[in-house]
């Protein structure tokens, strides 16, 4: 298939690398990198409305395919918090980030949501039953959730959303691993032993929520659009 340049609607470069190794044949650009002026308000409800408003949005000032992701971490005791809100999350008081639309630094972040989860399940009033897709590793059980957007023009596009299984650590002081960015640290991953940010780059596009995803997407590129 002939390379393509594709824009990455993200401004972080840890993505652009997670999807430069997932998509070696083509051209991954961010917006920073050709100096566009790129903020879209992020205003839906789900990873995959909030993934369609940066996609359009790219493609509006670039005319040129675009890809884009929600992704997030979603604790099933906590009824999917933080979810979407997972960049902008500000603990118990303010899940959906601050008022003031400050965000807290990452570490704080991880630290709120380990104790949050250990509050709610001291208090002993969540039903941690495996039920419905929840609760598949415990009551700690949480996954991260990535919606992803191949955009073309209106009306063209494609969609792939997957997820990737894991369980929140207990101790803010038990957290591991150099290889993540975000919620890494905290978020273990049973069948390896290791926190997400302790096992590899390769390990971790294998079984990733983006990973997956980016691998539906990259076989509809090739199979639908061809070298178009």
């Amino acid at each position: 298939m002939i390379g393509m340049k594709i824009y990455l609607a993200s401004g972080n470069l840890n993505k652009k690398r997670e999807m430069s190794e997932l998509f070696p044949e083509h051209t991954i650009v961010t917006p920073k990198d050709e100096g566009i002026d790129f903020d879209p308000e992020e205003t839906g409800s789900t990873f995959y409305e909030n993934s369609l408003i940066k996609a359009r949005a790219l493609y509006k000032i670039t005319g040129c395919p675009v890809l884009a992701d929600d992704s997030g971490i979603c604790v099933d005791a906590l009824g999917g918090i933080p979810g979407i809100f997972s960049s902008r999350y500000a603990g118990p008081e303010f899940p959906h980030g601050r008022p003031d639309g400050k965000k807290v630094p990452q570490e704080e972040q991880n630290r709120m949501l380990i104790q949050q989860l250990n509050d709610i399940l001291s208090a002993g009033k969540i039903d941690t039953t495996p039920r419905d897709g929840l609760f598949p590793n415990g009551p700690r059980s949480a996954r991260y959730v990535c919606t992803m957007v191949f955009y073309l023009g209106q009306g063209r596009l494609y969609v792939s959303q997957d997820t990737m299984e894991g369980t929140i650590i207990e101790r803010a002081e038990d957290q591991r691993g150099e290889n993540g960015f975000g919620y890494d640290p905290l978020f273990y991953l049973p069948q390896f032993g290791k926190t997400d940010a302790e096992i590899s780059p390769e390990e971790k596009n294998a079984i990733s929520h983006r990973g997956k995803a980016a691998r539906v997407l990259k076989q509809i590129v090739e199979q639908v659009l061809g070298g178009k």
